[in-house]
């Protein structure tokens, strides 16, 4: 296990502890508990590649998730969201934080 995935599980565990604590207050975001990949994608005109490089995904993940034979869990489909509402802005954002890290 890489560094930063070991210090994203310790953060998210330091928190679920404050929260069971009472020493945070959980977040409130309504995520579906399903979302039409397929749909949200040929809404772009992308193809299953295209969508799949430009958001970061695999594209056995948008496969899957088309075909039925997995979901979306979690922080993606919060992604998956906010790609559907925005996906000019979501672009926008990798690009700027591509070119971030180029430099």
């Amino acid at each position: 296990m890489s560094k930063a995935a070991f210090d994203k599980i310790a953060e998210g565990l330091g928190e679920a502890i404050e929260i069971a604590r009472g020493d945070l207050d959980p977040v409130k975001l309504h995520v579906p508990s399903e979302l039409d990949v397929r749909d949200m994608r040929q809404r772009l005109g992308m193809s299953q590649d295209a969508f799949a490089s430009a958001f970061g995904f695999t594209i056995n993940q948008i496969r899957e998730w088309e075909q039925g034979r997995a979901r979306p869990l979690g922080g993606v489909r919060a992604y998956l969201m906010l790609i559907e509402r925005s996906p000019e802005s979501i672009l926008a954002l990798l690009q700027d934080a591509g070119a971030h890290k180029a430099a």
